[in-house]
């Protein structure tokens, strides 16, 4: 075996975090941390489960600019409210309103942000029980307080009418 090149080390993405937003004037970023987390265990098992895929992935809007693999970061293709969508298509989603190492990969493969199709074979080989009939998009506008108080909620909402037991987070 032989070592890895020296520069070869995890990107340090908290304290890039912390880096980029003290450049943007915004003060020391604090990362969402709470003593008390509101989870419960999982008390089935998932071949017997419905299960609510969540997506950070944007569908895809024309005249935004650049969406495609390994288009440069795109905030003009963000969204801004949870969306929902029926589990028996494959919409077009994109990646380019998230900021990832664009270097090391090509961000072709949609099943790295959106496993549907993964999700469908695990359901027919027994994995799973079932989906819900939707799947949703969860926006990534870096404001926890949004996100506690607006996106999570209606997100919950929706897993809930759907009859969820339970939800894949699967971030961009």
């Amino acid at each position: 075996m032989t070592f890895a090149l020296e520069h070869d080390v995890p990107i340090q993405f908290i304290q890039r975090t912390r880096d980029y937003y003290l450049a943007l004037g915004f003060g020391a970023y604090r990362w969402a941390h709470f003593n008390d987390v509101p989870f419960t265990r999982f008390n089935m098992p998932l071949a017997k489960a419905r299960l609510a895929l969540i997506t950070t992935a944007a569908p895809y809007q024309p005249g935004v600019g650049d969406q495609g693999p390994g288009a440069k970061y795109n905030a003009a293709a963000k969204f801004y409210k949870v969306y929902s969508d029926t589990r028996d298509s494959v919409p077009d989603l994109r990646i380019s309103h998230v900021g990832y190492d664009r270097k090391h990969t090509t961000a072709e493969d949609l099943n790295t942000w959106f496993p549907l199709a993964r999700l469908h074979e695990a359901v027919k080989a027994g994995r799973i029980g079932t989906l819900t009939p939707r799947f949703h998009g969860a926006p990534t506008n870096r404001s926890q307080r949004v996100t506690m108080e607006t996106d999570a909620p209606e997100l919950l909402q929706r897993c809930k009418e759907d009859g969820a037991d339970v939800a894949l987070l699967v971030p961009s």
